[in-house]
Parts: C-alpha cells; structure tokens; sequence
C-alpha cells in the first residue's frame, strides 16, 4: 500500500500551521483509507533526510512538503533519483516562489485532497556542487539579496518580495556590484566582471522577480543569464526588465545561454549561491543539468511552464 507523508516545517511562513496541516493530513486517510504519516521536522536538514530515508526504503511513497521553498528544495533533494518516490507541496512560507511556475492552479495545492490522487511527472533539476535545486540558482548581487531577505522577513508589513526589495536596496547601496569572475559555458572560458549569474529551470524566486521567462521545468535546458558589472544607475534600471523577464531588451547589460554545464570561479572572494533561497559559499561553483530527475505530482491538469512565455522572435540569436 503506498504511504503518504506530511513533512511539515513548523517555523515555515509567519505563524505556526502545524495543527491544520496535521488536521488537514487526519482527515485525508479518513476519506481516502489512506496509509498517512506526519513528521514535523526539527532542524535544518530534516526534511532532506527525512524524505531520503523514505525514498531508500523502495516502497511507493507520496511526499507533501508542507512549508515554504527551503522545505521543497530539502524535500526534492532527499527524493531525487528515486522512482518510488513523489512529492508536492502543501504553501505555508513566505515567497511561496515555486508554486508560482503553475500559474492560476497554485492555489489549489494548498488543500491536501487537489493533490492525493493527482498525476506524477518527472522536473528537470539544477545540480549545484551536488546540491540540487528546483527553480533558480544565482550567483553573485541577487544571491548576497537573497541571502540577507531572513533578516527583514519578520517585520511588519512586509510579504515575501517587501522583504526581498528592501534587501536589494540595502545591498545596492553598500556592497559592490561587480564580481571578478571566470565563466565557463559547456567548456567556453569568459573572464571578466560580473553583477550576476542566474542559472534558471523555473521563472521564479525572491518573492516574484522572474529573470527569464521563457524557462521551462521538463525541457532538458537550463537557461542562464549572466549580467555585467554595471554602474549603479545603469544596474537600477535594470532591474525593472530583470524582474519581469525582459532581459532582452538590454543585450549590452545581459545575455541568456543554454549550456549544460556552467562553472563560476572567482578570483576576489567566495561566490554567494542561493538554491531556492538556501545559500552555499564557494570559490569554485559547477552548475549542471539534473534532467528528470525528481518526481512531482499536483492537481489534475496541473502545468509547471503555465507561466511560460516564449522568446520574441526578434530577441532570438
């Protein structure tokens, strides 16, 4: 009999959710029959092993991540690989940025009994120096972003892209917005200064901003958008056509590639990479395609590239 499992993170969003997700799970097996479990899980790392551990035992298992992003990129990470293994995702964080990619339906899976029965599908994945994520991973002034929006997410009156826009102004005043890096596309060496690299399977993170609209989860590509270092006027105006996919429109700014492997190397100090809003730290990042790698179910007729806009014809090379 195939097991479902609630791992639900209990410090995920602004207010504790634990007793209506397990509420929620209870009364799922009583319409359903089904074999149900809840595990809440304790610290960071958790969710990963939890759902590794269920993944290795091989029986056929369903895996709801009950959380915010950090809690699906751990729970994808434990899954990957494994096909008796399938997870989704029940929204309580902030940003919520994953579920985004379904467009109009994602509001349907933050109720247990859209999802127990949906249809699985495989999503590509970003393999990060072994550590996979789902949607985006970006390197350099957004990663340093992302990595300080925890610091504004408790203040009042601030959602998910309040605090990932209060973040960005405090970086682009006081941190430097050029990298002295080597990028390196499926063998090309191309050094120089850098604001930005972002490494997109999905279209979203920081609460909204969707860097390349064109991305898709299930095409075998990955799409990156390297960014020059910019003086600060220029890189502001960039932003508005970042935020909305419009890259394009400044080609001397910011081109889009479609390698399959991406090194970064940096010759001034530690890269800050940011997996769907989980931060490593490395001189040296090897970014790779993880084609089809983690099993995804969700409501029936579900598209994880609702969202997605194909490239003007005109902005294509």
């Amino acid at each position: 009999m195939m097991k479902h499992i609630f791992i639900i993170n209990p410090t995920a969003g602004k207010k504790d959710c634990t007793v209506r997700l397990m509420e929620m799970a209870k009364d799922l097996a009583a319409r359903h029959g089904l074999d149900m479990e809840c595990v809440l899980t304790k610290s960071a790392g958790h969710a990963m092993e939890t759902a590794r551990a269920l993944a290795q035992s091989g029986q056929e298992v369903r895996i709801y991540a009950c959380g915010g992003d950090g809690t699906i990129n751990e729970v994808a990470n434990g899954v990957a690989g494994y096909d008796n293994a399938a997870m989704t995702c029940i929204p309580v964080g902030t940003g919520n940025d994953f579920l985004k990619n379904f467009g109009d339906m994602a509001p349907q899976f933050s109720d247990a009994e859209n999802l127990w029965d949906g249809p699985a599908f495989p999503l590509d994945a970003i393999d990060c120096n072994g550590r996979l994520a789902m949607t985006v991973a970006c390197s350099g002034f957004d990663a340093q972003v992302a990595d300080d929006v925890h610091k504004y997410g408790d203040l009042p009156l601030l959602g998910g892209q309040g605090s990932y826009i209060l973040s960005l102004g405090v970086n682009f005043l006081l941190r430097s917005l050029g990298h002295k890096w080597t990028i390196t596309l499926d063998g090309a060496p191309m050094p120089g200064e850098y604001a930005l690299a972002a490494v997109c399977n999905g279209r979203y993170y920081g609460g909204g901003f969707m860097p390349v609209a064109e991305a898709r989860m299930d095409d075998g590509v990955l799409n990156t958008l390297v960014v020059q270092k910019v003086s600060r006027v220029a890189f502001l105006r960039f932003v508005g056509a970042y935020s909305k996919g419009l890259y394009y429109t400044l080609p001397s700014v910011a081109k889009c590639y479609t390698a399959r492997e991406i090194t970064i190397e940096s010759q001034d100090s530690d890269i800050v990479t940011c997996l769907d809003g989980e931060s490593i730290y490395n001189r040296r990042v090897t970014i790779r395609l993880s084609e089809k790698k983690v099993n995804f179910f969700g409501p029936k007729g579900c598209n994880p590239n609702a969202t997605s806009v194909p490239l003007p014809e005109d902005a294509r090379g």
